[in-house]
């Protein structure tokens, strides 16, 4: 397994760790982004230049002794202070609605379809389309460890495929992220999430986990490969050769008691 891929064109296209073709929802977001920093950059000349020409054009001169108007109004000056931003927060909220109803569209007919659960701390990764499955165990980072990042746990996409995930949680709260993806969306116990991708770079990246959910987070990563149909039914071949047919589903999360207090309260 090759290191994660660092999509190092994303930064001079969008300052964000991806390119506009990584998936098929990658360039509405770079172009959200991009737009939200012209016009905030924008904005910030247009006040720091109102500022400097206020100080000079209005600076105190030499022997002039008179007290400046201490209050003044400007009905124009006030209605355009109003009406100006909300304008700008208006447009702001208008393409962002838009790039989030995009980014979360699941109309497509997926190709493939991959349920995913988080677990304290690793990934269980079931490919249902193909009835396999793969089953993490935690990676440990300490030490002199050589070679850790080839025995994470590995994510397989086919390339130019749309997938359909549906995501959970066997015991605390987690988030799955893939930052070359520009996606994250929260697992949370007893609720399913869901959300449709399709990747279009073939490479391998890093995913993790983005919300603090325990003593080993730092090492709940994964790692993304996207890789040709070719390649993709020969990884699926060889979880079926070792076994993992079917799913691990909802029965192997972790199982919760709820015990009464001496006080009466659960």
């Amino acid at each position: 397994m090759e290191s994660p891929s660092n999509p190092g064109k994303g930064i001079d296209v969008g300052f964000l760790p991806s390119t506009r073709g990584m998936t098929d929802r990658t360039g509405q977001l770079i172009d959200l982004w991009n737009g939200a920093w012209i016009a905030a950059v924008a904005v910030a000349v247009l006040v720091w230049v109102l500022v400097l020409w206020s100080v000079i054009a209005y600076r105190k001169r030499k022997n002039d002794n008179t007290l400046p108007v201490q209050l003044r109004y400007h009905v124009p000056l006030e209605i355009m202070y109003t009406v100006v931003p909300i304008i700008m927060v208006g447009f702001l909220f208008v393409f962002s609605t838009r790039a989030t109803a995009e980014m979360n569209d699941m109309s497509a007919e997926p190709d493939l379809e991959i349920e995913v659960y988080g677990k304290q701390w690793s990934w269980d990764f079931n490919y249902t389309s193909d009835d396999v499955y793969y089953s993490g165990d935690r990676i440990s980072f300490m030490g002199d460890q050589v070679g850790a990042e080839e025995t994470l746990p590995t994510l397989y996409l086919p390339v130019d495929e749309t997938v359909e995930f549906t995501i959970k949680s066997r015991d605390v709260i987690h988030s799955f992220w893939i930052p070359a993806f520009l996606y994250k969306i929260d697992m949370m116990p007893g609720q399913v999430n869901s959300f449709q991708v399709t990747p279009q770079e073939e490479g391998v990246y890093s995913g993790k986990c983005a919300e603090l959910c325990g003593e080993f987070h730092a090492e709940m990563v994964f790692n993304v490969a996207v890789v040709d149909r070719e390649t993709y039914d020969a990884e699926m071949e060889k979880l079926r050769e070792a076994g993992n047919t079917g799913t691990r589903g909802d029965e192997y999360n972790r199982q919760y008691q709820i015990r009464e207090s001496s006080n009466g309260i659960d």
